[in-house]
């Protein structure tokens, strides 16, 4: 949850985007009661043939006091989504679905797909007090929930922010999943801002491909000089999915302290980094898109009846942008 003072901050710039004053707390509702909605889901792990649409998907609720429903202008499509589509991280993410094991059903199916998202707030939960129905935002979904790849979408009011004004949903939806990713792993882990880094020169890599990168890249860091190198090949979730809950948790432990331990030796801070959903985070990202020094990049636009193509083109590689979902789109 947000801090009384983030919040407060976050309404007021809303409001001003708005020309208007902040919203008042409360629960609006969404002009009428639906139980059902227009979606992409699997019901099983594999290939693309596993993908299916459906109109009988089950509508989002609003489930704690901090939580919106977005209907969805734009979506896009991540390498996560490849991966999750064949299980990749099933078991960590299936155990943060359901921690306490309370749920009727013990399965995660039908699962919708898509992490980032771009459009319009259609109801607030009681304690949503920076945002109100009509607001125009953006969002990347925790992969433990229902994604995007549907007409409206349910995430926490942390983990939203005000879309920048300069873009369109289709432009926005490029954005977040990626944005924050790096974000997290410059920033967060990093160490990096406009403070430290501003005239100065320093050695830092950022690796998202891992492997054999991993054995000549650091040779390019000039060593105890506060050298970073920070990787987003984790593997929590693989050693998770091979070894079970337990033993992955350990064997990552292992993992994660002797390469830092190692590396801390010759010079070089090692860390790992991955995606975090975070709303303020992504107010900064949307400052720096608004002031034009961060711009999408977007490969191919495909309407919500082609996701099951915009997989295949995603899983073919050589993309030079983005994959988006156009999901209001009547083609």
């Amino acid at each position: 949850m947000l801090s009384r003072g983030a919040a407060r901050g976050r309404a007021l710039r809303g409001a001003a985007r708005a020309g208007g004053q902040a919203p008042v707390r409360g629960l609006r509702a969404s002009p009428r009661a639906r139980s059902a909605m227009p979606s992409w889901v699997i019901d099983r792990y594999g290939r693309n043939d596993v993908l299916r649409f459906t109109r009988d998907m089950v509508f989002p609720t609003i489930q704690f006091p901090n939580e919106v429903i977005i209907k969805v202008h734009a979506a896009s499509l991540n390498p996560i989504d490849l991966s999750m589509r064949s299980g990749y991280g099933a078991t960590a993410l299936n155990m943060k679905r359901d921690p306490l094991k309370l749920k009727s059903v013990d399965t995660e199916f039908p699962l919708t797909l898509g992490r980032d998202v771009s459009g319009v707030i259609m109801e607030c939960g009681l304690s949503v007090s920076y945002f109100k129905p009509g607001d125009e935002v953006w969002a990347a979904i925790p992969p433990w929930k229902q994604g995007t790849l549907s007409e409206f979408v349910v995430a926490s009011g942390n983990e939203v922010s005000f879309k920048p004004k300069c873009l369109s949903h289709t432009e926005a939806a490029s954005l977040p999943y990626v944005g924050l990713t790096a974000w997290s792993a410059v920033h967060q882990v990093g160490g990096l801002n406009q403070s430290n880094c501003s005239g100065k020169r320093f050695d830092f890599i950022l690796d998202n491909v891992g492997g054999y990168t991993e054995k000549w890249a650091l040779d390019l860091l000039k060593k105890w000089s506060g050298a970073t190198y920070v990787t987003l090949v984790t593997p929590f979730l693989i050693n998770m999915d091979k070894l079970g809950v337990a033993d992955g948790m350990l064997q990552t432990g292992v993992t994660v302290g002797s390469k830092t331990v190692k590396h801390l030796f010759k010079g070089v801070h090692y860390r790992w980094a991955f995606f975090m959903p975070s709303g303020p985070s992504l107010d900064e990202i949307a400052e720096l898109v608004d002031s034009g020094k961060i711009q999408p990049v977007i490969d191919e636009v495909f309407s919500f009846s082609e996701v099951p193509k915009a997989f295949l083109k995603l899983e073919g590689g050589h993309a030079r942008g983005k994959t988006v979902i156009d999901v209001i789109s009547k083609k």
